[in-house]
């Protein structure tokens, strides 16, 4: 495997981690598009930051080298596409980066390169979509002058402690030969371990199966959490004592928004309806999460009436606008739902995140986020995600609403 010449494709959350694993042990070239990420990065910058400074800037000086010029991935002979793959806003599978990505590969592929996707997707996309369009543009064989493999990401945006060479890593390939080979190439970074899958199809099921299982389970409870308000019952309190049963599985509830659970059910679930199959439970698990922000606004909006609070025109801080705590990615955040609704009762509302990056959030969603607060001077304030600085928040003013979604300050007035 030494003389392996890695070319990631694609540098956000997954790619560039994973770049930086493999080049301590191979010649490693990260691609991407986008001129700003790759101008930061050759600048010691990352903006996920899920590098530090120095490991960017030991990363360039020990050989790596990021470009948006595709002329220069033609020396590589592994190429690892990492690129997001979305949903559109009918909740349909986005398969546009992964096939931009292969069309690129395809047009500098040669005799015996290997393409691995770890882009999450449902059964089949990568040799029933993307194999195609490789033959096609290359003019190869698939099998015969060059092949495939799948090993699905598991990134977790602002985890420092699992990161990418310490979580066990699911591996295939498109020949049993090959597929052993992409094993080794993994197993050579990956300190945890890999499991070998017996197909490719059987690795992307079971990438796309690990966070819809997650969703069906958050789902659960978030409609626990419903049921127990209506009835009055602190939904944390009830969660820790069931967790002393051994064998509960102790979820919270909450917004599900980012680009792996909120997204990735519905890649199979499009699948299972093309064959035919109404996944019912999946579908109805989405719908349950996708309602939580308007809950939280709604049920925010009835604890400032019992309060005597005039709705039109109040003041509301929302205190968190990314999708998850500790971890500045604002992709499919939830939180962006909850402001929607409370816009429908005219409120003003002001939006702080220390996470997250200002331009960014204004330039994806047109909301300003704001540096300086006094909670104080709020009718209400929703804390949304549970940074660490937020569960030391201490709020004086008995008049105003405190609704804490993620349970992380010692008395709200609600929660999840």
């Amino acid at each position: 495997m030494k003389s392996s010449k890695i070319c990631i494709v694609g540098l956000g959350y997954v790619g560039l981690p994973l770049a930086y694993a493999f080049n301590e042990k191979y010649d490693v070239l990260g691609y991407d598009i986008n001129v700003n990420r790759v101008n930061e990065l050759n600048n010691s910058f990352d903006r996920t930051l899920e590098l530090t400074q120095k490991q960017i800037t030991d990363a360039l000086v020990s050989g790596i080298r990021f470009t948006t010029n595709i002329e220069l991935i033609k020396d590589y002979n592994i190429y690892i596409v990492t690129v997001p793959t979305p949903i559109d806003k009918n909740n349909e599978p986005d398969l546009t980066p992964i096939i931009n990505s292969t069309e690129a590969i395809a047009s500098v592929m040669t005799e015996g390169n290997i393409v691995i996707y770890e882009s999450t997707v449902y059964p089949g996309v990568t040799e029933e979509i993307c194999v195609p369009i490789l033959e096609k543009i290359s003019g190869l064989k698939y099998n015969k002058n060059f092949f495939c493999g799948y090993s699905p990401e598991r990134i977790n945006p602002g985890d420092r402690e699992h990161t990418v060479t310490k979580i066990l890593k699911i591996t295939s390939g498109s020949t049993p030969k090959i597929a052993i080979k992409i094993d080794d190439l993994y197993k050579s970074i990956i300190v945890a371990g890999t499991h070998l899958a017996p197909s490719i199809k059987v690795a992307e099921a079971a990438k796309v199966i690990e966070n819809t299982q997650r969703d069906v389970n958050i789902a659960l409870i978030n409609e626990l959490a419903i049921i127990f308000d209506v009835m009055g019952i602190d939904t944390k309190s009830v969660i820790e004592a069931a967790a002393t049963k051994w064998n509960f599985i102790k979820f919270s509830p909450g917004l599900v928004g980012g680009h792996c659970i909120g997204v990735d059910p519905y890649y199979l679930t499009h699948k299972a309806q093309i064959l035919g199959y109404v996944p019912n439970l999946i579908l109805g698990a989405r719908q349950i999460n996708n309602s939580m922000g308007k809950f939280v606004a709604e049920r925010t909006i009835k604890l400032m009436i019992k309060k005597g609070i005039n709705i039109k025109n109040s003041k509301i801080l929302i205190l968190g606008f990314v999708f998850k705590e500790n971890c500045p990615d604002i992709r499919n955040t939830k939180v962006i739902d909850i402001i929607t609704e409370l816009e429908e009762y005219e409120c003003q509302i002001d939006i702080s995140d220390y996470w997250a990056d200002k331009k960014e959030v204004q330039n994806e969603y047109n909301i300003h986020l704001i540096d300086e607060y006094n909670t104080k001077n709020y009718d209400a304030v929703i804390v949304a995600v549970g940074h660490d600085k937020y569960k030391t928040l201490k709020f004086e003013n008995k008049k105003q609403v405190v609704f804490d979604i993620k349970s992380i300050l010692d008395y709200a007035d609600g929660r999840l």
